[in-house]
């Protein structure tokens, strides 16, 4: 693993923390070392759950390397270049990750930083945290969920401030709007993250599994065909959580009033 990217296991949960001072920017090797880290996350049947939070407490990340990918000409159609699995910041692409990553937003988020902190499935941001899109100004575009996740997550006009002024949404406004889960104080993101990611390592794995699937799936249909999806076959998440022994252990569980024993299979 990269210098830039620390991985610990923690039992079921796999924590990832972005180290690479000053504020902690991302270029193509990095994006290439936590996409291995997400990849193993993914294909580790005793991983359960994912923490992506970031050295310091100032800045979480300022996204792009923009003096790296200047040197080596990476301004453009940069996705055309290896930046791993996952693309940019290793999160934003992984299609096929289904288990759930919970961001422990530590410092202001910019740029891409912003980018993968919305790439996860829970952020919990300090109370001193900013989030901001600056591309504009310098004439390159958030084309790593900038475009594609923010204006989802916010009311389009918010969004659009955002996109088109550059104006950084503090922590609170985040969290009444809802992108942001919880805002916490200073030093009590990881804190918060942990117990998040304590409470999903004691779920059925598989079902959680299959939520996620299930949801990204569904993304632009309609309800009708989301429940024609649903009973189609197709979404092999679901489909082994509904035949895993996991589902009669939850269920036997109840049944016995004992806490049930999940096993992920």
């Amino acid at each position: 693993m990269s210098d830039a990217v620390k991985v610990e296991r923690r039992g079921h949960v796999l924590e990832v923390t972005l180290d690479r001072p000053k504020v902690n920017a991302m270029d193509r090797l990095t994006s290439i070392a936590l996409g291995n880290a997400f990849v193993q996350l993914r294909d580790d049947p005793e991983l359960r759950v994912g923490i992506i939070t970031a050295a310091g407490d100032r800045i979480f990340s300022a996204g792009w390397d923009l003096k790296a990918a200047g040197e080596v000409e990476e301004v453009g159609e940069w996705w055309k270049l290896d930046y791993g699995p996952g693309s940019f910041a290793g999160l934003t692409e992984l299609w096929d990750l289904n288990k759930p990553v919970i961001a422990a937003v530590n410092g202001h988020a910019i740029g891409g930083g912003f980018e993968l902190a919305i790439a996860s499935d829970l952020i919990v941001a300090g109370e001193h945290v900013e989030f901001s899109l600056p591309e504009l100004p310098i004439g390159i575009l958030p084309d790593s969920g900038g475009l594609q996740r923010v204006p989802r997550r916010l009311p389009h006009n918010i969004a659009m401030e955002l996109l088109l002024l550059g104006r950084r949404l503090s922590a609170q406004e985040a969290h009444r709007y809802g992108m942001v889960n919880a805002v916490v104080p200073k030093d009590q993101p990881i804190v918060r993250a942990r117990e998040w990611a304590a409470t999903l390592a004691e779920g059925a794995p598989l079902t959680i599994q299959a939520i996620k699937e299930a949801l990204r799936a569904f993304e632009g249909r309609s309800i009708r065909d989301c429940f024609q999806l649903l009973r189609s076959g197709t979404l092999s998440s679901y489909e082994r959580a509904l035949k895993s022994e996991d589902a009669k252990e939850g269920v036997k569980a109840f049944a016995e009033k004992r806490k049930a024993q999940f096993k992920g299979r």
